[in-house]
């Protein structure tokens, strides 16, 4: 993995912001006890998820101030916003994590490195493809472009609904909407454009 570090926070377009934030329960044991962890161990932890995930062009994103060569500088105090944001790709299509609920860069950091660690034990588990668990983290439609593009809101499913759900959907809606049978035309041209893309974004599944 080649992580990038971005200053400052750029945070996902429609994740919501944390008001209240909270020291967080993250400690790691030494011989003497517990402390928290470094801002290196962080990103240690995550470059480490993420290279287990297949991700690439991975990129992480705070308000820690970088030295000339892009690597966060030792020993600062916490910024007044600790939020922790990553992007990368997955398969080809990007994917944005973020996390700010703890009032430490670091801990907001390893939060997001436990939280790619439980959705890889998903797959190990056999509950669903990791391709799956990502889909709601996936980028949205940019503004104005057609709301098709968002297949789940059309088929009327959830964004992690399963192949064969929204294969289901897609049946039931086709049969109700095509024009032969008195349907709604465009309507039923919606579906089919809300299928084609769920197709797309899923390839790697098995959705025929």
């Amino acid at each position: 993995m080649s992580e990038q570090t971005a200053f400052p926070l750029s945070w996902p377009e429609g994740w919501p912001r944390t008001k209240f934030r909270k020291s967080s329960p993250f400690t790691r044991s030494i011989s003497y006890g517990a402390r928290k962890r470094s801002m290196d161990e962080a990103r240690r932890g995550l470059a480490t998820e993420l290279s287990r995930l297949g991700a690439r062009k991975e990129v992480l994103s705070t308000n820690v101030g970088l030295r000339i060569d892009g690597m966060p500088y030792s020993g600062q105090a916490q910024p007044a916003d600790p939020g922790a944001a990553v992007y990368f790709e997955l398969k080809g299509k990007p994917v944005s994590l973020a996390c700010d609920k703890w009032d430490r860069v670091e801990d907001n950091i390893w939060a997001i490195v436990k939280h790619v660690e439980s959705i890889r034990g998903q797959e190990r588990w056999g509950v669903g493809s990791v391709e799956q668990a990502f889909r709601g983290y996936m980028a949205l439609p940019a503004p104005g472009q057609s709301s098709a593009l968002q297949w789940w809101k059309v088929l009327g499913v959830p964004i992690n609904a399963s192949a064969s759900q929204v294969k289901e959907a897609h049946r039931v809606l086709v049969a109700k909407h095509h024009p032969d049978k008195g349907g709604d035309v465009e309507m039923f041209h919606r579906v089919q454009e809300a299928w084609r893309v769920f197709q797309l974004e899923c390839s790697g599944e098995a959705v025929a």
